[in-house]
């Protein structure tokens, strides 16, 4: 399968049916991209098979999605059916023997395999826009709650932590909006029941922690081949939307992790993006061009990319242009669509003057197909007629039991089983909430108590001596001076009333002697 450091993958024939010459890949242009189309039935899922189980014997590792279950039995010994042994026999593959690959199970959903998770920060709002079919408002306010959870320390680990932060920014609108912009509760409103859908759909299985290490699919095994990481996809097809945004984060993850590392002898991981039409499905072009990029440039961290879809129209042209290693099936010509996909596909091959490309596109047999790999000086080969050769795996679904057995005997059993659960916005703001609500609640307490003591000073009309009471004052000598604020006029108090009669009294008398004595004198 490894020749002279080149993956073999088929023998071409000639128009008259005889054999040409083995189709290879050099495995140092395996990091300059690759697409695998098709239509149903027609070989893509074992060409896949055949491309991974290669350069896992090349010693690079491989992540690819299992559609319909049937690449889980890459990881089982495989087993010599008669159209195996018919093709290995008709295209000369004396070298065929079955065998079993190192292979780690992945799910989403932790059913069939370890627990994959991400963290809503690592996420990022771009592709949480994505993932919520988000309008252009909407994803605006995301990117606000992300910059406020950054400023405020608030940590997004699971969707519960976006939501708490969404409410909490609901609430605060009127204050937010000054400082970041226009806040919409209309928009916030709409994100807050887009979560909820996400919910009902699974992907709180998505968000959280453990968040996956990529260095675990990065993994070889002690004999030196690359462990083959197979996410189980059939259930996450029931949300295309959810399948194609991991499998963009995970590129993505890629893209920021890895260190420039230019060309190499050989990748240091290969990604299958299997369905990949769905990645490009109604996608807006902010991330149709954020796919060119990554796909551009992540070559350069030895990544290569596999594109395997059913029309090679899925993919747009800015992003086709990037795939140097091709591999077409049979497609059929029956609607203009069709036609125009077979002219598409025949368009990107280096011509055969044997025969016509897009002639033999809609002719090819099950198992069969165009070919045509980078060669010396990364030129594109031209492109030959060949014969797939058989994958050494089995050709079909593991059973529940072989999965488990080969799960319980992965490198990363037990690491990401179990959910975690950490403090972070949700807790965060929570505690905040309670904290400001026990203030409040005090506060008004507070308030109760003194209009509750107010009104029975003023209902039991007594009179508040000196030092007695809660509404006295402090006199300028530093002693308390009494007030009744609840009567509406200043009262007297019993002291005063006292001393104020006292001084009436000798006024009075003083005066009657003067007057005596005034009067007296007058009499003489």
């Amino acid at each position: 399968m490894l020749k002279d450091g080149e993956l073999y993958i088929g023998t071409s024939r000639n128009p008259d049916d005889s054999l040409n010459k083995g189709e290879y890949l050099a495995l140092k242009y395996g990091n300059r991209h690759g697409i695998v189309t098709g239509a149903t039935g027609t070989g893509k899922t074992v060409t896949l098979q055949v491309l991974a189980e290669s350069f896992s014997e090349a010693g690079v590792p491989v992540f690819a999605a299992d559609i319909k279950g049937d690449l889980s039995g890459i990881a089982a010994m495989g087993e010599p059916k008669d159209w195996i042994t018919q093709r290995a026999e008709q295209i000369g593959f004396t070298e065929y023997a079955p065998a079993e690959f190192p292979v780690i199970f992945w799910d989403l959903y932790g059913e069939k395999g370890h627990r994959v998770r991400t963290t809503v920060a690592e996420m990022g709002p771009l592709l949480l826009s994505r993932l919520m079919n988000a309008s252009e408002a909407q994803e605006g306010a995301l990117n606000i709650a992300f910059k406020i959870a950054d400023q405020g320390g608030l940590p997004l680990l699971d969707l519960k932590d976006l939501q708490a932060l969404l409410t909490y920014m609901a609430e605060n609108a009127s204050e937010l909006s000054s400082q970041f912009g226009l806040i919409s509760k209309a928009s916030i409103g709409t994100l807050q029941r887009g979560l909820l859908v996400l919910e009902q759909q699974g992907a709180q299985n998505f968000f959280g922690e453990p968040a996956l290490k990529i260095t675990d699919i990065m993994r070889t095994t002690n004999d030196g081949r690359g462990a083959i990481s197979v996410l189980a996809a059939d259930k996450l097809m029931m949300n295309p939307r959810l399948y194609a945004t991991f499998l963009l984060w995970l590129l993505s993850e890629l893209f920021e992790e890895l260190p420039e590392v230019g060309d190499l002898d050989k990748p240091k991981l290969v990604f299958f993006f299997d369905e990949a039409h769905l990645l490009f499905n109604d996608a807006p072009k902010v991330l149709t061009e954020r796919v060119e990029q990554v796909v551009r440039l992540i070559r350069s961290k030895g990544v290569g990319v596999y594109f395997v879809t059913q029309n090679p129209l899925d993919v747009p042209e800015t992003v086709l242009a990037q795939l140097g290693n091709r591999v077409q099936h049979a497609l059929r010509a029956y609607t203009p669509r069709e036609q125009k996909a077979v002219k598409t596909a025949a368009d990107t091959f280096r011509p055969n003057p044997a025969f016509d490309c897009a002639t033999a596109i809609t002719m090819l047999g099950i198992g069969e197909a165009l070919v045509s790999t980078l060669e010396s000086k990364g030129a594109p080969s031209i492109v030959e007629r060949t014969l797939v050769r058989p994958p050494s795996g089995r050709v079909g679904p593991l059973t529940d039991p072989e999965r488990q057995k080969v799960m319980s005997l992965s490198p990363v059993a037990g690491q990401y089983d179990d959910d975690l659960d950490a403090e972070s916005a949700y807790e965060i703001l929570n505690a905040r909430a309670a904290k400001a609500a026990e203030a409040a609640a005090a506060k008004q307490a507070a308030e109760e108590r003194a209009k509750n003591g107010e009104a029975e000073d003023s209902a039991s009309g007594r009179w508040t001596l000196p030092g007695f009471g809660d509404d006295n004052t402090a006199d300028e000598d530093g002693g308390r001076k009494p007030t009744r604020k609840s009567s509406g006029y200043q009262r007297e108090t019993v002291i005063e009333a006292a001393m104020k009669s006292a001084a009436r009294s000798v006024a009075t008398s003083v005066g009657r002697a003067l007057v005596r004595g005034i009067l007296g004198s007058l009499r003489r």
